[in-house]
């Protein structure tokens, strides 16, 4: 089997609550989505989707994944797309860094080798556990009023666990933490999610003022060093995620106890393959993770539902159901959410078909 054709769309993804804000002022209105599609000479093809969190959220972004595709497809077109590992080793060797270019393509290719063994991507990344597994829902920053009253909202949708986007003013911060805690029921977890947002001196303040409230602490601090010191202050379980891009940094907080829960993105590692290894890593040293990635829509879900289906749920902290958050469907037969819970395909591969009356002409399209 050889890959024939490459190609790249681009889709705006609008979100049903308007805007998404977190940290420093960021917020995104419109989320600008690349789907990848993979093409063999057997006729059978593949589907990815990269959908960065804005520039302003990791080292990503959305013209830079269609830019670099079209650097990297060319030297691909001819290799075998069920060679993953040959194929992650080429493009590593060919492209240095950008995994989220090569997210999408990676993808693809698991779809593809679903497909080619009639086994859904969940298979194949390590068996189904149970019937379906737990989803958090993210809170836009906004007042500590707004933030509880859709926190009781999506808990009427089903959802038990809240990540309350903070790392703004440490006093708003505190008090949007408190507010939330007081309506939470037996079983909910709260976490509160700063994105680098807070200096360690503001960082310090909220641990030790919310230090009789259940809460998560996740990404207080920009540097590594910067959350280790905060970490070290506080007796709450702590997540990293945006240091969280490779073994060695997982060996690295495993090491110095840095971290309870990490959230392992799938483009941030440059695609299920190397998110499958740190998922795998993570099991062997007993660290819990949130399975997702940064953002996206049918297709993401799909990879993400694969990913977190085949995970023990001794160890799946939770996962994400993006295609919720956004007004626009762009496959068919994606995962859709129940009762603040999910289920991955049953079909072939990632079990969905992009919608290609939504989105027009490929601005990337590279062939043999």
């Amino acid at each position: 089997m050889k890959i024939t054709r490459i190609a790249a769309y681009q889709i705006d993804l609008p979100l049903h609550e308007g805007s998404y804000k977190w940290s420093g002022g960021k917020s995104v209105d419109v989320f600008d989505s690349t789907i990848v599609r993979v093409e063999t000479d057997t006729g059978i093809a593949g589907h990815g989707e990269v959908c960065p969190l804005g520039p302003f959220y990791l080292p990503a972004y959305a013209a830079g994944v269609r830019a670099g595709i079209a650097e990297l497809a060319p030297l691909l077109i001819g290799k075998d797309p069920i060679g993953i590992g040959s194929l992650n080793n080429f493009m590593d060797k060919a492209m240095k860094g950008h995994p989220y270019v090569k997210s999408g393509i990676d993808m693809a290719c698991w779809d593809i080798l679903g497909q080619v063994a009639g086994l859904p991507v969940c298979e194949l990344l390590g068996g189904r556990y149970e019937e379906d597994f737990v989803l958090y829902r993210a809170i836009s920053q906004q007042s500590p009023e707004q933030m509880t009253k859709n926190v009781e909202s999506y808990r009427n949708e089903g959802y038990r666990r809240f990540q309350l986007k903070v790392g703004g003013n440490p006093d708003e911060d505190i008090e949007r933490i408190r507010a939330v805690s007081k309506i939470l029921e037996p079983g909910d977890k709260l976490i509160a999610d700063a994105n680098t947002g807070w200096l360690m001196h503001e960082a310090a303040r909220v641990v030790r003022a919310v230090k009789d409230v259940d809460v998560y602490i996740e990404q207080p601090c920009l540097s590594y060093n910067e959350c280790l010191s905060i970490r070290r202050r506080t007796d709450h379980p702590f997540v990293m995620d945006e240091h969280i891009d490779g073994m060695d940094v997982l060996m690295r907080a495993h090491a110095d106890q840095a971290t309870d829960v990490v959230n392992i993105k799938i483009s941030k590692f440059g695609g299920l393959t190397k998110a499958k290894q740190a998922r795998d890593l993570c099991l062997s040293l007993g660290i819990a993770m949130t399975l997702e990635d940064s953002w996206g829509g049918d297709i993401t879900t799909a990879a993400i539902a694969a990913l977190a289906h085949s995970t023990p749920p001794e160890f799946l902290f939770t996962s994400t159901d993006f295609n919720s958050y956004v007004t626009v469907s762009n496959a068919e037969g994606a995962p859709q959410r129940q009762n603040g819970r999910m289920s991955a395909s049953m079909e072939p591969g990632l079990g969905i078909q992009p919608r290609f009356e939504l989105l027009g002409e490929p601005l990337v399209d590279i062939k043999a």
